[in-house]
């Protein structure tokens, strides 16, 4: 008998010991609903723009060398003419430098939209951590990240328990 009580007490305690709560955010929907995030975003849009702007600039003034190049073509010796499709050519290889620098992986644009970004997932990061203790959840998964969710049950959804530790969604 007491063998009996003591593995059924080592069954549960074994049970509660394994069993693992987990949950899910959507990390998306929590920036829709963060002012910051708009903030943010409109920030980096600026930055875009304006990189946008200056490289689009950059290849009108090579259009323009191009369309001097072909208007005096006729004039020009062969040494000269090799001069000015060397210029040019140095020139397009320049900026498309200049452009994969900006907007290529781990580019400038990468760069400052992690560096915009970051008060915001640290705040979205801490919610998370403090909800995951108060529920006692030993994994938060992301809905909006590349990782694949066939199907979840709107039970284990906590994505309005961080919007409402981050202030934005009160208690229903």
């Amino acid at each position: 008998m007491k063998r009996v009580i003591i593995f059924i007490f080592l069954l549960i305690l074994t049970k509660e010991g394994f069993s693992q709560k987990f949950g899910y955010i959507d990390t998306e929907y929590i920036m829709s609903k963060m002012p910051e995030y708009t903030e943010a975003n409109k920030l980096m849009n600026e930055y875009s723009d304006q990189w946008i702007k200056d490289i689009q600039d950059k290849y009108a003034d090579i259009e323009n060398l191009k369309n001097d190049f072909r208007n005096e073509e006729i004039l020009l010796t062969a040494e000269m003419k090799k001069e000015r499709l060397k210029t040019i050519s140095d020139k397009e290889t320049q900026v498309k430098n200049l452009n994969n620098e900006i907007f290529g992986m781990n580019g400038q644009l990468f760069q400052k939209k992690k560096e915009i970004l970051k008060p915001v997932m640290e705040a979205i990061y801490g919610a998370s951590e403090k909800v995951a203790r108060q529920k006692k959840l030993m994994f938060i998964f992301d809905k909006a990240s590349d990782l694949s969710m066939i199907y979840t049950d709107p039970r284990h959804d906590y994505t309005d328990y961080i919007l409402e530790e981050l202030g934005i969604l009160t208690k229903k």
